[in-house]
């Protein structure tokens, strides 16, 4: 297996030296997708790339020890989707191929200047690599194993004078998000370009937020955030084909 040198996707800031930096990052609950299509079509967000199927899953060991010191290892596979609403009438792929490795350190919600306001930060490491299958079967002999999956679509987006934030939607199985990273002025304004506000920001990851809506509370680290063996489902459409 070999990495992906020069195609790896590097978003540490500065020297690129292919070291982690620190994701800033906030989610926002969509409730009406229409209505945000409408407003970015309207600021005149670009895409950033083609729609995708995303199916992410989740390693640790069988204790749990990565969960509990707050630490994230994931193999995301990646496939060109149809346009944002068809989630449910995508085909399904199992193939592995390429993927993108990510390595996430604890995560810290930082408050911001008003009352209400908080960010997720945490280090974070990537890099593509060309075989995922041959990644899952090294990570297995070291003794971990896949214990989480979640799959979305996510759709890229970039906005007019804010080019150092990242605006992604996510279709998934328990809702819409929009997820923004950037610095926390650039997260802020672009909110308030959409019709937010700060006392809507979410910093839990889609596992919290997906052992919320599915009532479960078992053993939980890092401000709520799910452990292996908590009891939770994977997060996956119901029509699966």
């Amino acid at each position: 297996m070999r990495a992906a040198g020069k195609k790896a996707r590097r978003k540490t800031r500065g020297d690129g030296s292919g070291a982690g930096h620190k994701e800033i990052e906030v989610k926002i609950h969509i409730r009406d997708r229409a209505a945000l299509m409408r407003k970015l079509k309207n600021l005149k967000a670009k895409a950033v790339g083609a729609r995708l199927r995303e199916m992410n899953t989740l390693y640790d060991t069988a204790g749990g020890d990565l969960a509990r010191r707050g630490e994230m290892l994931r193999i995301r596979i990646e496939h060109a989707a149809g346009k944002a609403g068809s989630a449910r009438q995508v085909p399904r792929k199992n193939g592995w191929g390429a993927a993108l490795l990510t390595y996430k350190g604890p995560g810290v919600s930082r408050a911001g200047a008003r009352q209400g306001r908080g960010y997720k930060v945490r280090e974070e490491r990537e890099v593509h690599i060309a075989d995922a299958q041959a990644m899952a079967r090294i990570y297995e002999a070291l003794g971990l194993r896949p214990w989480f999956r979640y799959e979305k679509f996510r759709s890229t987006y970039r906005l007019p004078k804010l080019e150092g934030l990242k605006l992604e939607f996510d279709e998934t199985p328990i809702g819409d998000f929009v997820e923004l990273e950037g610095d926390q002025r650039a997260i802020d304004r672009s909110a308030a370009l959409l019709g937010f506000g700060p006392e809507e920001y979410i910093t839990l990851s889609y596992g919290a937020l997906h052992m919320q809506q599915c009532g479960l509370r078992g053993r939980r680290k890092s401000g709520g955030e799910p452990v292996p063996h908590s009891g939770m489902p994977d997060m996956l459409f119901a029509n699966r084909k």
